[in-house]
């Protein structure tokens, strides 16, 4: 065990999905110690959720226009906190940190910009703890894609597991970690995850999204869009590289489709995106390992087992919880942005040299 500080840090994540806020305490000292103690979700209301899916791809210069839905979403977040210190019982002064990562509205590291809202001044007045937020912007300032930001956690988590493996989180968008067999690190998006899928069965059923995949497992697969859609030059761009939510547009193609042809073709696209990425990785994985939302689509899963050519697995059979590792980086993250350590490479967003990153709010004294 390292001889560094030890932190009690808590993760906030509320990603793509829209599904709501997850909040993680680990204890770390942001290298290679980590210890993950509790973890919660806390879904958004319906109403809100709908409301906050108006300001996706919102530019940040109307950015005035998302200040109320901004302070809600810190409510939010400042609540998930309080439920989950309640839950286990530990009062506030036990916390250094909070890693607040805020709600990604728009990306744009091609016109050097990204756009998350997330007040941390509100959150550590709500809260009484000291906040770190806003983790993407210095990056994508220094040249850097601003995303993922999760690798450096990954391959903290993954040190004793053999390489070369590939760590993909399925959340609204896909992502991977590429850990090689001498330490290398190279991520990127690998194209959509469940935002398409979700949105597609919102738009026909009014569901949120398609429980373990059941609907695209009744439809077939438009073939023609898939490869219309695997013909976008992204994919055959060099890593790192990443995607806005919106990046893509294929809804247009889906018209007369049915609810479950339109849902076989989106996860269709999913699927045969990330075995793009084999396209770009230095070398084949000798095992996936599946975290995200994703992972619960008994349908996506089949269809990447047998895309992939090699083993894939959950993450809780490396003793990982898939749900919170997010909000558990995002931690991990505001203890390394304390502490002035890289939160990204350029291998994991192609800025030019290690970079920190995140800005430092302070609790006002009397609401410690």
């Amino acid at each position: 065990m390292s001889t560094a500080r030890i932190y009690k840090a808590i993760g906030l994540m509320s990603g793509t999905s829209l599904d709501g806020v997850d909040v993680a305490l680990i204890e770390t000292d942001g290298q290679e110690y980590v210890k993950c103690l509790n973890f919660l979700s806390m879904p958004y209301q319906d109403n809100f959720r709908e409301d906050l899916r108006k300001y996706l791809g919102l530019h940040p210069g109307n950015i005035a226009n998302a200040l109320d839905i901004e302070k809600q979403l810190t409510h939010y977040h400042a609540q998930a906190v309080e439920e989950l210190m309640s839950t286990i019982g530990i009062p506030k002064e036990d916390i250094d940190i909070i890693g607040f990562h805020g709600q990604t509205l728009s990306h744009a590291p091609e016109d050097n910009w990204t756009l998350q809202i997330g007040d941390g001044a509100l959150l550590s007045a709500l809260t009484g703890i000291d906040v770190v937020n806003d983790f993407r912007s210095a990056d994508v300032r220094a040249g850097g894609q601003g995303a993922p930001l999760v690798p450096v956690y990954h391959q903290a988590l993954a040190s004793s597991i053999q390489t070369p493996i590939a760590i993909l989180n399925i959340g609204g968008v896909a992502n991977i970690t590429w850990l090689g067999q001498k330490g290398e690190v190279l991520a990127f998006d690998t194209g959509p995850g469940n935002a398409f899928i979700d949105d597609w069965i919102l738009s026909t059923t009014g569901q949120g999204y398609d429980d373990e995949g059941k609907i695209a497992s009744r439809g077939i697969a438009n073939k023609q869009l898939v490869k219309q859609f695997l013909e976008d030059k992204y994919f055959a761009a060099p890593a790192p590289k990443s995607l806005d939510r919106h990046s893509f547009n294929i809804a247009e193609g889906l018209k007369g489709l049915s609810v479950e042809d339109g849902a076989a073709t989106l996860l269709s696209c999913t699927v045969l995106s990330i075995k793009k990425s084999l396209d770009v990785l230095p070398e084949k994985p000798v095992k996936w390992f599946i975290t995200g939302g994703g992972r619960h689509n008994k349908e996506m899963m089949t269809q990447l087992q047998k895309n992939l050519g090699v083993p894939i697995d959950v993450v809780e059979n490396i003793g990982w919880n898939g749900d919170a590792v997010e909000a558990e980086a995002f931690a991990y993250l505001a203890v390394r942005s304390l502490q002035g350590l890289p939160l990204t490479f350029p291998g994991t967003t192609g800025v030019k040299s290690p970079l920190s990153g995140g800005v430092f709010y302070k609790a006002n004294e009397e609401n410690k």
